[in-house]
């Protein structure tokens, strides 16, 4: 099945979500020898570990899903038009044995150290249980949200109750009935998973740190005439997907907010609203750009937000005000905020009452003691280069990547970085990923990387190593583009900020995955000039 132990791999794929197991497909179907390597148990990437209750992506099914194969997509039926992770990972587990592809992949293989060897223009990967791989190209599609951050409170390892991770979720589940649970964190693993704990738990305690906007989820049953217009219209769905600003088929509107009347305005926002979260950070083509169109759409979605709380108090401290509505990605929800008018449901501004110290009982704020059976750290990820720093990464002449990128992030399209041969990154900094249909851009990444592979491999080319110039110069128009909005305005992880010393700059490519596309085309099509091929 694999080359014998000790003889090195074309290519291996570390990960086996999205990214990594179509990286896998597609590296076979071209008659590479390719390796997957996977730190879990088996297949699925963000959606096998993240298993808490209420886990949903906040893309249309139809669009989360693989375009590679019209069979698949006519074949597989969705029953909801937002998945929830339970039918995300069965969708995988899907393609995966459909495509015969756990049987090229080595689980519970954590990779711990990756070395370029000069000599040999050859990646060693070394793992967490000891195994070792060689490979001629390696590729990260670790995932930009897979690096968990356990907060580093006082006291936090005397706490003697049950403690959970919303990234870590056991399998099994977790019966909440009866307890009384503390949730740190009010990203969008909190704010997803804290409704369904509320329902069943004793009492539930929200500690809220920085408070962030979030949109009801329109969830409903996708019914049989849904099915039959969607495999009707999805060759044309993906069409418009290809090339648009976020991978999916829904345009926004092409007139600026301010030059649309307030009745106008009011219909637009109310459309977008009821269409589901990302699609409100998407009204107006100004909002994301220009303050007082920004601040029409952040007006609106305060006012929802104010009716659906009874306690005003409660209100004022759920409601962001340190940063423009979207440049902290807007969450979905399933009653998030109608749950804090429930008795058993509390809030804690940590801003005004800071947490002093966990304890074997609970927390103890500045203001009082919380007697908790049970804490669940929604604490978020230490975003878009958390996985790839957390491995020993050693490039030519025994660089280190840790070091290379003292000084914040530098990358070519994302895919290559200066001093690292034969080595790609996918979803990573300065692409589109989080603000784009991330399956799409998989596909679209990894169809780029393993074309370039081939071609080392047609040409007889054992080194592929991006020039610095080419990576300072996208770097520099990545923060160009960024400037140009008001994201830079955050103190988001997209800017690293959730990350004590990391340096902050704004990580995503934010100019569109269609012209990041275009970039991409450009470049291979110009037969990959910014790449030293030896």
């Amino acid at each position: 099945m694999h080359p014998e132990q000790g003889s090195p791999y074309d290519v291996i794929i570390i990960g086996a979500g999205f990214a990594g197991l179509y990286g896998v497909h597609r590296a076979a179907r071209a008659g590479l020898r390719v390796l997957g390597l996977e730190a879990g148990e088996s297949v699925g990437g963000t959606w096998f570990w993240n298993r808490y209750p209420g886990a949903r992506c906040d893309v249309e099914s139809v669009d989360y899903s693989y375009s590679f194969d019209e069979d698949l997509q006519q074949s597989w039926t969705w029953t909801e038009r937002f998945a929830a992770q339970p039918e995300i990972l069965s969708y995988i587990n899907h393609v995966a044995d459909r495509f015969d592809l756990k049987r090229r992949y080595r689980f519970g293989q954590r990779v711990t150290a990756a070395h370029f060897d000069d000599s040999t223009s050859t990646w060693t990967l070394r793992t967490e249980a000891g195994d070792e791989y060689r490979s001629r190209f390696v590729v990260f599609a670790t995932g930009c949200l897979s690096a968990p951050i356990k907060p580093n409170l006082p006291g936090v390892e005397t706490f003697a109750g049950e403690e959970l991770f919303t990234a870590q979720w056991p399998e099994e589940g977790v019966p909440m009935a009866g307890k009384r649970v503390g949730v740190i964190g009010t990203g969008s693993s909190g704010i997803q998973v804290s409704p369904i704990i509320a329902r069943e738990a004793r009492e539930l305690t929200v500690f809220q740190r920085s408070p962030n906007f979030s949109v009801p989820v329109p969830n409903r049953p996708w019914t049989e005439a849904d099915q039959r217009e969607i495999r009707a219209t999805y060759r044309q769905r993906r069409e418009k997907s290809y090339y648009a600003p976020a991978a999916t088929p829904h345009a926004g509107l092409q007139t600026k907010a301010v030059e649309l009347s307030a009745a106008e305005r009011a219909e637009a926002m109310e459309d977008r609203w009821n269409g589901g979260g990302v699609l409100f950070n998407k009204v107006f083509p100004d909002q994301n750009s220009d303050l007082t169109a920004n601040e029409f759409v952040r007006d609106f979605a305060v006012a929802k937000i104010r009716a659906k709380i009874d306690d005003q108090a409660v209100a004022d401290d759920l409601i962001p005000t340190d940063h423009p509505i979207g440049t902290k990605r807007i969450c979905t929800d399933s009653g998030y905020y109608e749950m804090f008018n429930r008795p058993n449901v509390s809030l804690v501004n940590l801003r005004r009452e800071a947490i002093e110290e966990v304890t074997p009982t609970g927390i103890r704020t500045t203001d009082r003691r919380i007697e908790l059976d049970t804490l669940v750290y929604a604490t978020g990820f230490d975003a878009m280069t958390g996985a790839l720093l957390r491995i020993d990464i050693r490039g030519a002449h025994a660089a280190r990547l840790g070091d290379t990128w003292a000084d914040g992030p530098v990358t070519y399209l994302g895919f290559g970085i200066p001093g690292f041969p034969n080595m790609f990154s996918i979803n990573s900094v300065g692409t589109p990923s989080v603000m784009a249909n991330m399956v799409l851009h998989s596909e679209q990444q990894l169809d780029w990387v393993l074309a370039l592979v081939e071609h080392c491999r047609a040409n007889g080319i054992q080194r592929a190593e991006v020039h610095a110039e080419a990576a300072e110069k996208w770097t520099d128009h990545l923060m160009e583009v960024a400037e140009g909005t008001l994201f830079v305005k955050a103190n988001s992880w997209y800017m690293g900020a959730n990350v004590a010393g990391k340096k902050r700059v704004f990580m995503p490519y934010i100019g569109g995955f269609g012209n990041y596309r275009r970039y991409c085309d450009e470049e291979r099509d110009g037969g990959y000039p910014n790449f030293e091929l030896a």
